[in-house]
């Protein structure tokens, strides 16, 4: 059998992660999955056909490190999935701004912003907003994520040294949660809905997030066609994260292209077809 890597983190306790699942498809079509940390300095890339990343969820702590290991495999004998390129133009969060130009509709954004009460007053006041949410534009599981009605002082040392952007609160987050679309190989293969636990706007697992498997509305899954033809290439995978608007429009939260969660569990087909698409790629040879 060819061996093919999942890239992971040292310790995934606290998080949920279901790649396994795609494991015994991948291995009836001649392929055996390992998973190694991309922290492990003793891996021979060379030995794997593909490196796939996967549950990489600590890379924003390091992101300089990250890249240098992906360059590592890139210029290995393996194929890196989803390659390094792609990596390189989703890992800053500025990636929207290319989106938004190539048609795909996006939450409002400030960039460029210099956090102060100043600042904050004016962000108001651009967005039309009783609430904003900030976060840096590298980041990862709503880590230094913040919804705020007022400024907050103590947050200045949190965005002195990072790069941040600012949106509105979308209030369809509670009513009507997080729309996330999963494409394989480029073609659509299931989606879910993600909403906050009471009290919280988060919609991450790990701070208590609802899923539930949904059959997308025809608009919905237009949205996220539009945006992963947006991209320009096809690509192993690609998660869609979209919100309503206040007009009944989904716009673009994420395009997730490094290590998105997959939610094989939420679709009993997704693993199969993920593992086809996988075949199919490597059949067909690179890019």
């Amino acid at each position: 059998m060819k061996r093919v890597c999942f890239l992971s983190m040292d310790d995934l306790s606290g998080y949920m992660a279901d790649d396994e699942l795609a494991i015994p498809a991948l291995a009836d079509l001649g392929w055996r999955v390992e998973t190694v940390s991309w922290r492990d300095t003793n891996t021979d890339w060379n030995a794997f056909a593909a490196v796939i990343i996967r549950t990489t969820w600590d890379y924003q702590k390091e992101p300089d490190r990250f890249l240098a290991v992906l360059e590592q495999i890139d210029g290995s004998a393996a194929r890196l999935e989803n390659p390094l390129e792609t990596v390189r133009w989703n890992l800053s969060k500025t990636y929207l701004r290319d989106m938004e130009q190539r048609g795909s509709p996006i939450v409002p954004t400030i960039w460029d912003a210099a956090y102060t009460a100043e600042s904050f007053a004016a962000w108001r006041r651009e967005l039309a907003a009783d609430e904003l949410i900030i976060k840096p534009v590298v980041s990862a599981t709503a880590e230094h994520t913040y919804r705020l009605r007022e400024y907050d002082a103590g947050l200045e040392s949190v965005f002195k040294t990072r790069e941040f952007m600012v949106q509105p609160f979308m209030p369809a987050i509670i009513t009507s949660g997080e729309f996330s679309l999963f494409y394989f190989g480029g073609e659509f293969s299931h989606a879910i809905n993600k909403s906050p636990r009471p009290n919280d706007f988060r919609v991450q697992e790990e701070h208590g997030g609802i899923i539930t498997a949904i059959r997308p509305e025809p608009s919905m899954l237009r949205a996220a066609d539009k945006a992963v033809k947006a991209i320009g290439q096809e690509l192993l995978y690609a998660r869609v994260d979209l919100v309503r608007d206040a007009d009944d429009n989904f716009l673009l939260m994420e395009l997730e292209l490094i290590e998105p969660a997959l939610y094989f569990r939420m679709d009993e087909r997704s693993p199969k077809f993920f593992a086809e698409q996988f075949d199919r790629r490597m059949h067909r040879g690179p890019e």
